[in-house]
């Protein structure tokens, strides 16, 4: 049995800000006594599910995370003819089984507080609820009458949810995913910008139209991620072939997706320069342990990866191997393909639905 599917990948961003602080400026972490740069695991998750690549693979299986699921029930009703009044109430009447909802008298009543995360599924049953409910065929609705204990759509599945209101129908995320991190000292630096206007004429003063400040950095990004595939296949209920399809999806969107901070004003597009993927039943481990102490030189993509091999193989020299069936696509080396990724992360989630 191969419970557990690991990621490991490394990506060089040139100069950019993929992810920001409250200041504006790229995230940050002190690792082995030195600045590097950061990207969250909430961006990267975030830039993967509105990515087309997931989109387009897992299309009828992509849930929602909104508090305004309320607004698409309302307008549902209107559009069949039901009142402004009697849509606004059925609607209320549907809201506590998503999340607290706003006062009836904020600006926003068809809201809830929180962010509720909807399957394809569920948002049907919803509006089948909302027009029984606004044509008097029942009163209420309980949550088992709405939400589901496993899942139509895989980012739920994958992601989790908390329905603080409804625990009984939470769901246990499937994949972890580690905050990613330069391999190498790195910091923020500092792009001093100014805008012309277009019209000034030269009589006038030389100076711009506007001037801004924004920070900025560059290096090699560690990322590493863990599937449990045996949850994955519990939440989508034994479904097999969306599980891989999902695995699928998500090693090619970390693979070749970045995250959207700042992309016009520095279009850091990259892909994955090496990538190794693991499959085994053997208790997970990060390799970031790699870049305790950072790696330095011209050759820092080079390095990067001599590190992270080294550090896997010492690792497992110790504790025994990780995984059953490595894979790795190595771009400087010109080994491995995406496509072999895909498909080996496809094969693992299918060996473990047959476990």
């Amino acid at each position: 049995m191969s419970r557990f599917l690991q990621l490991h990948l490394l990506t060089f961003y040139p100069p950019a800000n993929l992810n920001r602080d409250d200041t504006g400026r790229p995230k940050t972490a002190q690792v082995g006594g030195v600045p590097r740069l950061r990207v969250s695991s909430q961006a990267l998750k975030r830039a993967w599910r509105s990515s087309d690549v997931m989109r387009q693979a897992l299309a009828g299986h992509m849930g929602m995370r909104t508090q305004r699921f309320g607004t698409l029930l309302h307008e549902h009703l209107l559009a069949r003819g039901v009142a402004g009044d009697v849509a606004t109430a059925a609607v209320r009447k549907l809201l506590p089984l998503l999340g607290k909802e706003k006062p009836e008298k904020d600006k926003n009543p068809l809201y809830t507080e929180q962010l509720a995360f909807i399957s394809p599924e569920e948002a049907t049953t919803a509006y089948a609820l909302a027009e029984q409910i606004a044509g008097g065929e029942r009163t209420e609705a309980k949550a088992e009458d709405l939400l589901r204990r496993t899942d139509t759509a895989a980012d739920i599945a994958m992601f989790g949810r908390m329905l603080a209101d409804a625990p009984d129908f939470n769901r246990e995320a499937a994949v972890q995913v580690a905050h990613a991190i330069t391999t190498h000292k790195s910091v923020v630096e500092d792009d001093f910008y100014t805008a012309v206007d277009d019209l000034k004429k030269p009589a006038e003063d030389a100076g711009a139209g506007f001037v801004g400040e924004q920070g900025f950095g560059s290096g090699v990004f560690y990322l590493y991620a863990c599937i449990d595939l045996a949850l994955l296949f519990k939440n989508l209920g034994g479904d097999a072939v969306l599980a891989g399809t999902a695995c699928a999806a998500l090693v090619e969107a970390a693979a070749t997706v970045a995250p959207s901070g700042k992309q016009n004003s520095f279009a850091a597009r990259a892909r994955a320069e090496y990538v190794l993927a693991e499959r085994g039943d053997a208790q997970p481990r990060t390799l970031a342990g790699a870049f305790a102490r950072p790696v330095s030189g011209e050759d820092l993509m080079g390095g990067s990866i001599q590190r992270l091999k080294e550090f896997r193989d010492r690792i497992d020299a110790c504790y025994g191997a990780a995984a059953e069936a490595p894979v790795e696509l190595d771009v400087l080396a010109g080994t491995g393909s995406l496509a072999a990724l895909v498909g080996f992360c496809r094969e693992a989630a299918a060996s473990c639905s047959k476990s």
